[in-house]
């Protein structure tokens, strides 16, 4: 869905050790959501497992791209990471049966929210836009939308799980059907569409909204993005055999 430009640069293969630091961060942040909010063993075990994956994978794209080290957007995304990660732990251990420190788990999601403007412009204002860093934020982004698209269906039903795994279902299919995989044109539409999906889901998240209220507004973001994925197809399914004739 997303278009891609991932923003590391380097030109070794030795970059290991800022997504090792981001792991560290990982478990300093579960530490202090233990202390403050008693994070249970689920929610212990979720968040160290997101740290471990997180680095594992970030460091391979790294080698991958011959990246000596994360560059300053990068940074950014990987605190927003960091974030995600504390968010996937409260939900986990909510789901478990422990407390959902409602307003705690809101805080760090709108936060990373707000940095996923700041590390596209540092990129921007830096020189440092590549495929690498944009192919992590938009990581970030799906997960945390997945993450919190399951906390809402706690409340408001399985179907919100769409929000979240639409995204997923649509790589899935790239992987059957190859015309998916071309590349989008730049859509100001499908950027506004995805991030209305997190800043809908944190406030139905934060049950400031009458259930029938966070329904619809919950299910009116569900639709633009069933429209923004449809269009997408759609394009791509007019133009395969152009993209076919340029391979």
């Amino acid at each position: 869905m997303a278009t891609t430009d991932w923003r590391s640069v380097g030109t070794t293969g030795v970059s290991v050790q800022e997504p090792a630091v981001g792991a560290g961060a990982q478990v300093v942040l579960l530490a202090l959501l233990s202390a403050s909010v008693g994070l249970g063993p689920a929610g212990w075990l979720a968040g160290t497992a997101y740290a471990l994956a997180t680095c594992v994978l970030l460091t391979s794209a790294l080698n991958r791209s011959r990246a000596q080290s994360l560059g300053p957007a990068d940074r950014v995304t990987l605190a927003r990471s960091t974030l995600a990660g504390g968010v996937t732990a409260l939900v986990v251990d909510s789901l478990a049966g422990g407390g959902t420190p409602v307003a705690l788990l809101v805080m760090l999601a709108a936060v990373a929210l707000v940095l996923d403007g700041v590390d596209g412009h540092v990129a921007r204002r830096t020189g440092t836009v590549s495929t690498l860093g944009a192919r992590f934020d938009m990581e970030v982004d799906a997960f945390l939308i997945l993450v919190l698209s399951v906390f809402v269906a706690g409340f408001l039903g399985a179907w919100v799980l769409v929000i979240g795994a639409m995204r997923y279902a649509f790589a899935a299919a790239a992987h059957v059907a190859p015309w998916l995989r071309a590349s989008l044109p730049p859509s100001f539409a499908r950027k506004t569409v995805a991030a209305l999906q997190g800043v809908v889901l944190v406030i139905a998240s934060a049950g400031i909204l009458p259930y029938a209220a966070a329904f619809l507004l919950v299910g009116g973001a569900l639709a633009t993005l069933v429209w923004s994925f449809g269009r997408d197809i759609g394009w791509l399914w007019r133009t395969r055999y152009r993209h076919a004739i340029a391979v």
